[in-house]
């Protein structure tokens, strides 16, 4: 078992080439092998947002705050925001 204290490890700028606008990155948890799951916190400032990419093993987002919109490949956009 490992235990991560949530701000025990340093936040990061999200890379331009993937963001545009302010995205601060909080790492969560990395991978420990054989598992490939990491896990992050992501804040985007008002009007930040990702480019277009794909997560071909798949992706679970888990929103704790705000309103965002995502899209399957070929599918609607969607509103995302947290449970109420």
């Amino acid at each position: 078992m490992q235990i991560n204290r949530a701000g025990s490890q340093p936040s990061g700028k999200g890379p331009e080439d993937w963001f545009t606008g302010t995205v601060r990155i909080d790492p969560l948890f990395q991978p420990i092998a054989p598992a490939r799951a990491a896990g992050n916190t992501v804040t985007f400032e008002p009007g930040a947002r990702t480019a277009w990419h794909t997560h071909p093993l798949g992706q679970t987002l888990i929103v704790t705050a705000g309103l965002g919109w995502v899209q399957r490949d070929g599918g609607p956009v969607e509103e995302i925001r947290p449970a109420t």
